[in-house]
This record gives structure tokens, C-alpha cells and sequence, in this order.
């Protein structure tokens, strides 16, 4: 479990592949690695990777076909600069939101524009996920926990817009992205159960007793 509030930017520095999927190692500048173990997990530009070596300067990961199916790894070249966080703990701030390292699917950057000292983004959410972009909601964007300004259309032509400011531009990859950018995409979770939940209403008359009414009795649905 992450927070998407990133602690470094890191490089890739070797691809391997291995029997179908693939191995990377990461140079996780200067990120500390010094209660780092093997077994732990490292958010990698969204995506959870298990630690399975510790060079010193870095570490090793293995790609698993279902990650590879779900992102745009396949695509990374030596050199990639890539957005870092460890895994939180319970003494961790949850500064950003509730994030999986679960990427749920690829987005494209449509444009880029300065606003004063901010940069907003219009990225194009696959339509497999639109629903559960929603505006001032949360989403991950590559690793990093944005807010979602505004939404526009539905389905495939699904845009949202986000504000980057300074500091978020420079400590993370997000600095460098232009029109055309693919970007890993998870949704806020709390979206996906609440689908889960109201969506099994009628086949079990929701034994949890959350429906849609239930929600907008107490200001958390809006019809």
C-alpha cells in the first residue's frame, strides 16, 4: 500500500528478459534503501514491485506478465526515469490517498499548458475506467496522488484535467510530459467498492444495507 506522494526519481538501468516476462533493475538515486529488505514492495511509476535483489545502489525486480498486460513497461529503455515510493507504514502520513500500486489502465496526455506557476494536463482515461474519474475526486498518476480538477465526456472520450504545481512538477517525472505522454492510471479505490457494493444490490438485496438511497440520505451520493 502506497500514499502517491513520491520520495525520489529513479533510472532504469538494465532489462532483462526472462522466460516471457522480465526483469528490471532500478538506481533509486536518492531514495533510502537503508531499511529496505528483500520481499519489500516499491511503487515504480504506479506499479508495486517486489524487491528480489539489493545492488547497493538500487535494486532488481521481476515484471510479471499480469503487470506487463496492464502497463507500458514493454515500452521502458535504459536511461527511463521512473517515480519512487516506498511502501508506507503505520507511522506514515497518508499525505496523498490510498493508492494499490494496481495500475488499472493507460492514459494519454492530450495537452500541456502553463497557468502562472502551475502546469495543467488534459489526460484521455482508457473507457474501461472513466466512471470512476470523477471531478475533485483522486487519481494516480503514474505513481503520484493528484486531484482531478474537471471531467469531460464519457466512455472513450473520456478527459480529465489535473493542476501540477512547482513542487509537484519537480520532484517528480511529470515535468517531462508532453502531448502524446502514456501514463499509468489507478482510481481511487473506494470507487471500486462502492460499484462492488451498490452494483450487487438487487442479487443479494445488499446485506451490508449501503445503497444507492442510503448514500444520498447522508450527503454521500448525488442523483
Amino acid at each position: 500500500m502506497f500514499t502517491g506522494i513520491i520520495e525520489a526519481i529513479g533510472t532504469v538501468v538494465a532489462i532483462q528478459p526472462k522466460q516471457g516476462d522480465i526483469r528490471l533493475r532500478i538506481n533509486t538515486g536518492q531514495l533510502d534503501l537503508s531499511d529496505v529488505k528483500l520481499g519489500d514492495s516499491i511503487a515504480t511509476n504506479g506499479v508495486c514491485l517486489t524487491v528480489v535483489e539489493l545492488p547497493g545502489d538500487g535494486f532488481w525486480a521481476d515484471v510479471s506478465q499480469e503487470s506487463i498486460t496492464h502497463t507500458n513497461i514493454t515500452d521502458w529503455k535504459i536511461g527511463k526515469k521512473v517515480n519512487l515510493e516506498q511502501a508506507l507504514t503505520l507511522a506514515t502520513r497518508l499525505g496523498g490517498h490510498i493508492v494499490t500500486g494496481h495500475v488499472d489502465g493507460l492514459g494519454t496526455i492530450v495537452s500541456r499548458n502553463e497557468d502562472a506557476r502551475s502546469v495543467r494536463f488534459k489526460v484521455k482515461a482508457p473507457a474501461t475506467i472513466s466512471k470512476y474519474i470523477a471531478g475533485k475526486g483522486s487519481v494516480t498518476v503514474d505513481g503520484v496522488s493528484l486531484t482531478v480538477n474537471a471531467v469531460e465526456g464519457t466512455g472513450e472520450n473520456t478527459i480529465f484535467d489535473l493542476n501540477i504545481v512547482p513542487h509537484t512538477a519537480q520532484e517528480t517525472i511529470i515535468q517531462g510530459y508532453q502531448s502524446g505522454t502514456k501514463v499509468h492510471l489507478e482510481v481511487d479505490i473506494i470507487a471500486r467498492y462502492l460499484e462492488r457494493m451498490l452494483g450487487n444490490d438487487e442479487a443479494n438485496k445488499n446485506e451490508s444495507g449501503i445503497t444507492q438511497a442510503f448514500l444520498a440520505q447522508h450527503g454521500f451520493w448525488k442523483r
